[in-house]
């Protein structure tokens, strides 16, 4: 697994993604290795022989006060905030995406320079 210039060979790399994957599948077995794939029974399936009496949960019925919208300053300082949001996420995209267009037009005017 040697560079030469900073270079990578292909057989390097797909060795490096064939270890990566082994200890990836390693690491799955090894992590549910003592769980079982689905639910046994704690009791035996027969009726239990000590049970206790069944007894009935009451159920209490309460009203509750119906749904009330949210006031207009509540719904301006949402709008704004994912707004900001926006404009947040957005700036990072596409901070990233022209950085990735730069690599490439660099790369590869290096490419035709060569």
């Amino acid at each position: 697994m040697g560079t030469i210039g900073g270079v990578v060979s292909l057989t390097d790399v797909t060795v490096q993604a064939g270890w990566m994957l082994g200890l990836a599948i390693a690491a799955l077995v090894l992590a549910g290795w003592r769980k079982n794939a689905r639910a046994t029974p704690s009791t035996p399936r027969r009726t239990p022989v000590v049970r206790r009496p069944w007894v009935p949960i009451g159920i209490a019925e309460t009203t509750v006060p119906l749904y009330k919208r949210a006031g207009p300053i509540r719904r301006v300082w949402a709008v704004l905030a994912s707004s900001a949001i926006a404009v947040v996420i957005g700036a990072v995209i596409a901070v990233v995406v022209s950085f990735g267009l730069a690599l490439i037009v660099i790369t590869l005017t290096d490419m035709l320079k060569q």
